[in-house]
């Protein structure tokens, strides 16, 4: 029958075998803690975003086309 010996007192090997033997794992989950962006504060990449969305949206042809249209009436 082995003696106990407590942790403190073991090898820096057998504390990692010890350790190793009751880690298990995280399966699918991931326990890093992840935090929700304030509203409040000012996101750069947001703003291009959108700026991009908005120039998109402006170039469909329509609003270009007219705007030729009327100079050259004019």
């Amino acid at each position: 029958m082995k003696k106990y010996v407590s942790l403190d007192k073991r090898s820096k090997k057998a504390q990692k075998e010890y350790y190793s033997e009751r880690r298990v794992t995280w399966g699918e989950l991931n326990p890093v803690t992840r935090s929700v962006p304030s509203g409040k504060s000012y996101n750069r990449k947001k703003d291009k975003q959108e700026l991009r969305r908005t120039d998109r949206d402006s170039r469909d042809g329509f609003e270009v086309s007219s705007f030729f249209m009327i100079n050259f009436l004019l």
